[in-house]
C-alpha cells in the first residue's frame, strides 16, 4: 500500500471515515498504515467523518418515510424509532443535557458510538441542524484525538 499514489491514499482514508461503523476510528490507523503522516490521516479522517452528519440529521426522516412504505423496512424503522423515542422521552437528563450527551456519545471511541449513530439520535430528538452539528463535530474531533494518540502509541510501541 506504500506504493499507491497519494491521492488514492487520501480517497481511501476519506471514504473509510465516511463509512458507518468504521468511521475515523478505523480510517486514522489505516491512513497511517498506508504511509500518510499523522496530521494527514487525522485531517482527512476528521473531514470525512463530519460530512455525513449534515445529511443524516437533515435527510434521514424522508428516507425513513420513503422506505417505510414497504412492510419489511417499516417494521424495522418503526421499532427503532419507537424505541429511541421512548428512551428519549423517559430520560429527563437526556433532554436537559442533549448537547453534552451527544458530544460524549460521539467522543468516546467505542464501537457503535460514532457520528452516524449520534446523528441518528439527534434526528430522533428532532434537533435542528444548528443545535446538533457542533456537539457532534466536537465529539468527532475528540474521538479523532483519542484515536490519533492511540495509533501513535501503538506504532511507537511496535517500532
Amino acid at each position: 500500500m506504500q506504493g499507491l499514489p497519494i491521492i488514492i491514499k487520501y480517497l481511501i482514508t476519506l471514504l473509510l471515515s465516511m463509512t458507518p461503523i468504521i468511521e475515523l476510528r478505523g480510517a486514522i490507523p489505516v491512513g497511517v498504515a498506508m504511509g500518510l503522516s499523522y496530521f494527514e490521516a487525522f485531517t482527512i479522517s476528521l473531514i470525512g467523518n463530519i460530512i455525513p452528519i449534515y445529511f443524516i440529521v437533515k435527510y434521514i426522516r424522508p428516507l425513513f418515510d420513503f422506505f417505510g412504505r414497504w412492510k419489511p423496512f417499516k417494521i424495522v424503522i418503526d421499532w427503532a424509532t419507537n424505541r429511541a423515542t421512548k428512551k428519549i422521552e423517559e430520560s429527563e437528563r437526556l433532554q436537559n443535557f442533549t448537547a453534552l450527551g451527544l458530544f460524549l456519545f460521539v467522543a468516546i471511541p467505542l464501537p457503535g458510538t460514532g457520528a452516524w449513530v449520534g446523528s441518528l439520535i439527534a434526528n430522533f430528538l428532532n434537533l435542528p441542524m444548528k443545535k446538533a452539528f457542533w456537539p457532534l463535530a466536537a465529539g468527532v474531533l475528540a474521538a479523532g484525538c483519542i484515536i490519533l494518540f492511540a495509533t501513535g502509541s501503538v506504532v511507537t510501541l511496535f517500532s
